[in-house]
């Protein structure tokens, strides 16, 4: 099996955890986590609800998960994005809130940005371009953007 399950809308694909090409883009990103013994990971996403999404050309991940943060926050979380494709950023972020509105209506979207693994001078552009805000700082200098749950992207 390939781990694809259907195609939802715009330039996302829904996969399943641990879906090979999702899983080499998340290897990729500053968040993946590496076992200090070797091991090699089949599944990626971690505990809890999740939806994965790979962009059609595979070019970008995004990884919704609905979980008991530790931090305190609360709604759905979006655990990573990354785009190595030419689609806008911002664009991809958009099509993915409007997926997830689906799966879980009327819930608060949050996400970190680690800074100081990024290379924009601007972390977190992208999400506010999609309509996000800053909403603060975890206590280990994470920035905390969110989208409220009235906020309806699918009308801009």
């Amino acid at each position: 099996m390939n781990g694809y399950l259907f195609p939802i809308s715009g330039n996302w694909q829904q996969v399943k955890d641990g879906n090979p090409i999702a899983l080499e883009m998340y290897e990729r990103h500053y968040s993946a986590y590496h076992y200090a013994d070797g091991r090699i990971r089949k599944l990626f996403c971690g505990p809890g609800y999740k939806l994965v999404l790979l962009a059609m050309d595979n070019k970008a991940l995004f990884v919704w998960r609905k979980f008991i943060d530790g931090s305190g926050q609360k709604g759905i979380n979006c655990a990573v994005f990354r785009n190595e494709g030419t689609v806008l950023s911002s664009l991809l972020i958009k099509e993915a809130v409007e997926i997830c509105r689906k799966k879980w209506p009327k819930e608060r979207l949050y996400t970190y940005v680690n800074k100081e693994k990024i290379r924009s001078t601007n972390p977190g552009y992208c999400f506010i371009k999609a309509g996000w805000r800053k909403c603060g700082i975890t206590k280990g200098g994470l920035i905390i953007l969110e989208l409220e749950a009235e906020n309806n992207l699918s009308n801009e």
